[in-house]
């Protein structure tokens, strides 16, 4: 039986995470307040200033969250997880893993993709249009200074981004505490509005958005492009699962941040049913004249948070899809020892280009939501997809349950979609034009490696016959040398080029195979597969799962099944290294095959990515056409 000692230890435990999860999990959807109502009634589809429409859009932004981020992510999705992990592609490697035998569409995979490209494209829109939303706060209450905005948005995000490769875990223990203040700001904000318009509560009833769109319903369904800003985020409650856990997420959700969204949005609608003229900026009108400038510096440090989360998250999203196979590989760095916290300088640098470009070329936080809710929407529709797949194959629930609850979100995320294309023509082009342009790097990645390694396998001597003939046929030197194959069948062609022009063996001859699992981490006790064919010669399987890190000599010290442990000054690590030369076989158009060339060209070398010593490594080339 738990003591009370114990239960108040977990239950500070929890707060604590709970209160961490605040500068991580909820920084894109707290800040949604600074200019989700603002774009509602001034931005390019205003809704009219009267009561049908404020309590509309208010009962339609509240039914929202509840039903979009409370029930779908937090209730239903956060229960399809992966070994603890959330987001798209760890929801994608469940359905690959357990799933196994079946044969799953190709498009639920594509779709799976395309929501990670989508993710990217929202990767870059969020911290220009926080940072923006937040220091325009400065020209709400100096007209004069709206000059300033745009280069102070710039010099703060290249900090931010500059910031990056310092890692952060110290300042990540700040997140959390600012985050909370921030939240207790607006709520207390926004009950100071109520308080002037107490009738304003009677919005949360769902009767007002029926109302609002029986009343009016081409203005309502465009209002949706606007309202759902309020979401924008909820993704991130799922994607951060593996980080913080469900229950700190849930706790901090229900307990504070909902609470507080939903007293600012009130206390928003208030003001705009007392002054009309507030629409300009309802979330900083809100505030009392001495609080004008301390609720800038504190609005101001919620974007810069939530911003700092969201590369966080790109660095992570990226990280998992080079180890499925849909990125190129690129040097990763640890930032600390701490699960998660790495920096990826290539991610770093382009984000950094694409974010401040979007500042030069938007130039206001009003302009930049008309690009915003596109790429939100879809991927939380590609979300109802994979948890279809979820529901009705894996978990196998009857479809009088589970077909009602996906008909509810797929009417509503289909709702917001479709309201988001009316903003095509204002700047939804932007994260349609930047999804498909990942979406076919990542996609033509990941044909291009299935081609190639099927030239490889198709080419490739039986690892048996090749050892049998190979032991009498060449002089064996001292020393252990590693080749590192991508298949698991064959003789690497490293190896076939160094006994064609060495003429020499080493006594141990290892060749290793990393596989990266569809899960988050594989057990130690799990981590090497060896066969001895004899003769000193050896197959190794490193297995990793999709977030761990592929540090290959440290792996190797554990392994002892191959004749004798590993001694990294007697190893030679020999690596094969291809380059292609497109052709008009079938497989890719040429342009694509000029495009994964050019990726594989500038992929980081296995030598830094498996984290090899640089002085005990030897690289073979290769020319092949796919």
């Amino acid at each position: 039986m738990p003591t009370s000692a114990g239960v108040a230890e977990r239950s500070s435990g929890l707060a604590k995470l709970a209160i961490g999860a605040l500068g991580v999990v909820f920084g894109d959807i707290g800040t949604s307040p600074l200019y989700a109502m603002r774009d509602t009634f001034a931005g390019h589809h205003p809704l009219p200033l009267d009561r049908l429409h404020i309590f509309g859009i208010v009962s339609l932004m509240f039914w929202s969250m509840m039903i979009i981020v409370t029930l779908k992510y937090l209730t239903v999705m956060m229960r399809a997880d992966n070994k603890g992990e959330g987001g798209s592609l760890a929801l994608l490697a469940l359905i690959n893993q357990q799933g196994a035998g079946r044969r799953w569409g190709k498009g639920v995979v594509l779709l799976g993709v395309f929501a990670t490209a989508l993710f990217y494209g929202d990767a870059m829109i969020t911290p220009a249009i926080s940072v923006l939303g937040a220091i325009e706060g400065i020209a709400v209450y100096q007209p004069e200074l709206h000059v300033a905005v745009v280069p102070l948005v710039v010099l703060i995000l290249i900090g931010l981004f500059l910031f990056q490769a310092r890692g952060t875990e110290r300042v990540a223990a700040f997140f959390g505490p600012i985050m909370l203040v921030y939240f207790l700001t607006i709520a207390g904000l926004g009950l100071a509005g109520i308080a002037n318009q107490p009738q304003v509560i009677g919005a949360l009833n769902p009767l007002h958005a029926v109302a609002m769109f029986t009343a009016d319903p081409w203005r309502g369904f465009v209002a949706m492009g606007a309202a759902v800003l309020a979401v924008t985020g909820a993704e991130a409650l799922y994607a951060d699962m593996g980080h913080f856990g469900r229950k700190p997420i849930r706790l901090g959700w229900a307990f504070l941040v909902l609470p507080a969204l939903v007293l600012n949005y009130l206390g928003q609608a208030a003001l705009l049913l007392s002054t009309p003229a507030a629409k300009a900026s309802p979330f900083f009108y809100l505030a009392p004249q001495w609080f004008q400038w301390p609720l800038l510096v504190i609005a101001s440090l919620a974007a810069i948070i939530a911003s700092q989360a969201v590369i966080s998250g790109t660095f992570s999203v990226t990280q998992q899809a080079i180890q499925l196979g849909l990125v190129p590989r690129m040097a990763i760095r640890h930032t600390s020892a701490a699960a998660g916290q790495i920096f990826i300088p290539m991610i770093n640098s382009t984000l950094m280009v694409a974010v401040i470009l979007l500042v030069l070329v938007f130039k206001s936080s009003s302009n930049l939501t008309a690009t915003y809710g596109i790429a939100v929407t879809g991927a939380m529709l590609i979300d109802n997809v994979l948890l279809a797949v979820v529901l009705l194959r894996l978990w196998q629930w009857k479809p009088i349950v589970a077909v009602p609850l996906l008909g509810l979100f797929f009417f509503i995320d289909a709702g917001y979609l479709g309201a988001n294309l009316t903003k095509i023509p204002e700047g939804g082009w932007v994260p349609l034009l930047m999804g498909l342009a990942i979406f076919t790097l990542l996609t033509t990645w990941s044909r291009g490696r299935q081609l190639m390694r099927a030239h490889m396998a198709s080419a490739a001597l039986p690892l048996e016959v090749f050892t049998k003939s190979a032991h009498s046929s060449a002089t064996r030197v001292p020393g252990t040398a590693v080749f590192m194959a991508s298949s698991m069948t064959g003789v690497p062609s490293a190896l076939l080029h160094n006994i064609k022009h060495n003429k020499v063996l080493h006594e141990r001859v290892v060749i290793m195979t990393v596989q990266i699992e569809d899960m988050p981490a594989v057990d130690p006790a799990k981590r090497a597969l060896v066969k001895d064919f004899g003769n000193g010669f050896y197959r190794l399987t490193l297995r990793f799962g999709f977030l761990e890190d592929t540090d290959v000599p440290l792996a190797l010290r554990d392994v002892s099944m191959c004749g004798a442990p590993f001694d990294m000054m007697r190893t030679s690590f020999f690596l094969s290294r291809q380059t292609l030369l497109p052709s008009d076989t079938p497989g890719m158009a040429i342009w694509r095959e000029k495009l994964f060339s050019w990726m594989l060209r500038n992929a980081t070398s296995a030598m830094v990515f498996f984290k090899l010593p640089t002085n005990r490594v030897v690289e073979l080339g290769s020319q092949m056409k796919i």
